[in-house]
């Protein structure tokens, strides 16, 4: 019996430095041409739970956002080739200020794997290929986790698990990086834009080893939902990867949550009661409000989602990398049994059990 346990000693976390919000709501409003829905969207974003966003796209001239006039979305949409110039150009920087976050807290040598994970942006020689060029890790292996939304971080971090495992002198970067704000829409329906209103850019890095500190990687899970394909999926068009987020997520992710054969998947038990520290994609209020609810979970068991949520955005695999950070930080915790889950294509949920933030 293998008895190696695989832990996240630290993350570091990096954001653009263009805060796009304000604007992208002034913006969004202005695309509603009936004044009953700009009320409504109005009011839909002040109960958000969202304060800041970030973005990689440059300011205008006259210091304005993309949405601005003279930004990247005025006038005519950017083809989806301009959009991956953007992502080659922005992306690396944006993980290598987070690799230096992570520096900040642990040494980065003598790493023996790179697992990166992005559904972005696309490009080759691969993001993975570039940040070990930077950082001079000739040799080093490559896994490149690309295209599985919001719960790619879940994916990468259970890789370097299964690596440390069965190599436990490994020292395992992964790294997430998310540039969403390279794939606004002109859309002009309600439900598109508050969709959009969620998303915002963001990169992390974790140094994952047997080492006695952090976070022990337990026992991951998956699983998908019946008869949901279709609620949660990315199309590549001509201009930009096109997000089609289904209304009826959060209420099947709640109902799916209350079922005792899920439940017992994801917590190894029928009582969530027994978790107590919990690490949930903050994918929107109404994906956190739908754990909430379909758990039975006290108002303050999401709160460092939701303080994500707030500050960042939905970041896509980024995100969840940015609460278990949070946690880390966090002096007074010391979790016992954790969960970390996230949500994404499919409609599938994945995850792993946790414990061990000192």
């Amino acid at each position: 019996m293998n008895d190696t346990r695989a832990r996240i000693n630290a993350i570091g976390c990096a954001v653009p430095a263009q805060e796009m919000h304000a604007s992208f709501v002034r913006w969004a409003i202005g695309q509603l041409d009936d004044a009953r829905e700009r009320q409504l969207f109005t009011r839909m974003a002040e109960r958000s739970g969202i304060g800041r966003r970030w973005c990689v796209l440059p300011l205008t001239a006259e210091g304005g956002s993309p949405v601005d006039p003279g930004g990247f979305y005025a006038g005519a949409m950017p083809p989806t080739s301009l959009r991956m110039r953007h992502y080659a150009h922005h992306a690396p920087g944006l993980c290598m200020e987070a690799i230096g976050q992570l520096g900040e807290q642990v040494a980065i040598d003598r790493i023996s794997h790179l697992v990166v994970a992005s559904c972005t942006g696309f490009i080759a020689p691969g993001i993975d290929q570039i940040i070990a060029r930077r950082l001079g890790l000739e040799g080093v292996e490559r896994t490149l986790v690309g295209f599985m939304g919001c719960y790619a971080a879940v994916a990468a971090l259970r890789t370097a698990r299964h690596i440390v495992r069965s190599e436990p002198a490994a020292r395992v970067l992964v790294v997430t990086v998310e540039l969403s704000s390279l794939h606004f829409q002109p859309e002009r329906q309600i439900e598109r834009l508050l969709m959009m209103l969620q998303f915002g850019d963001g990169a992390a890095a974790a140094l994952v080893t047997a080492e006695d500190r952090g976070v022990v990687l337990g026992q991951p899970f998956s699983l998908n939902l019946e008869d949901s394909a279709d609620l949660i999926r990315w199309d590549i068009g001509d201009s930009g990867f096109v997000m089609h987020l289904s209304g009826e997520v959060p209420g099947r992710i709640q109902a799916a949550l209350g079922e005792g054969a899920v439940r017992r998947r994801i917590l190894g038990s029928d009582d969530p009661a027994a978790v107590d520290g919990w690490a949930v994609h903050a994918g929107g209020r109404s994906i956190l409000d739908a754990v909430e609810h379909g758990l039975g979970l006290g108002e303050a068991a999401l709160a460092a989602s939701r303080s994500v949520l707030a500050r960042f955005g939905n970041m896509s695999s980024a995100t969840l990398m940015f609460i278990l950070r949070d946690m880390l930080a966090d002096a007074t915790r010391n979790v016992r049994r954790g969960v970390a889950l996230a949500f994404g294509p499919g409609l599938a949920a994945e995850g792993f059990r946790f414990e061990g933030v000192l």
